[in-house]
């Protein structure tokens, strides 16, 4: 490598590919089914469990988002959840789960710099982003949605 510094993008793009790990995709795609389906049926059997105390639908869903985010966050604490997400990858990543430890895990790291420039400036720097295009995309969608019910 060193003794040709000017490869072409087609000879760089094989010497990366010779010395790149192979990724196993199928056994990628099963760990994150099975983990990211085992989150959903924790939460379905929460809601269960809070819909045969007499919850409400609604209120069951609701206590099972507020315990699923306590769980992300707790493991998230212990340390846990970046195992789980090194073995399931997306399957740890798209439930609620998932976004609690992306909120968690960066006011983790900076807690030594104290509570507000450390842990509050840092809490939303990975899922702050998502938050802002979130709500702003659903103002927007809410915004179309009342301008044509206005006319129909």
């Amino acid at each position: 490598m060193n003794a040709n510094v000017n490869m072409t993008k087609e000879e760089y793009s094989n010497y990366v590919d010779s010395k790149a790990k192979k990724s196993p995709i199928g056994k990628n795609l099963v760990w994150a089914f099975v983990v990211g389906g085992f989150i959903c049926i924790i939460g379905q059997l929460i809601t269960d469990l809070f819909t045969s105390w007499n919850f409400s639908k609604d209120d069951a869903s609701t206590i099972c988002t507020i315990i699923l985010i306590f769980l992300g966050a707790f493991l998230t604490a212990l340390n846990l959840y970046s195992i789980i997400g090194k073995h399931a990858g997306a399957g740890s990543i798209v439930p609620i789960t998932g976004f609690s430890n992306s909120v968690v895990a960066p006011a983790i790291e900076f807690k030594t710099e104290g509570y507000v420039l450390g842990l509050g400036a840092n809490m939303f720097k990975i899922a702050g982003p998502v938050l802002v295009y979130g709500i702003t995309s659903s103002v927007i969608v809410g915004f179309i949605y009342w301008i044509i019910k206005l006319f129909m």
